[in-house]
């Protein structure tokens, strides 16, 4: 889907008014969530490269955390999206 902000997916079915936009930049898959919510989401946080996420789901699981960053950003959406 695509709307004002870019080209998007909804990573919560019970929470469809929430986008995970994405964008590929010099190669690399980036995700900025949106959240009409909470705007600041959108406003404060900047696009973030996969590698990122992956970097920061690896510190979660160092610390034995029950979080996974992994379960909003859908890097085969994103693909798919994009046309990949």
């Amino acid at each position: 889907m695509k709307d004002e902000r870019g080209v998007y997916y909804t990573p919560s079915l019970q929470h469809p008014e929430v986008r995970m936009y994405v964008r590929e930049n010099e190669g690399e898959i980036e995700f900025r969530l949106y959240n009409p919510d909470e705007p600041v989401i959108w406003e404060k946080h900047p696009w973030v490269a996969y590698g990122a996420i992956e970097a920061a789901a690896a510190m979660f699981r160092e610390k034995n955390t029950d979080r996974n960053p992994l379960a909003l950003y859908d890097l085969s959406i994103a693909r798919k999206l994009l046309g990949e």
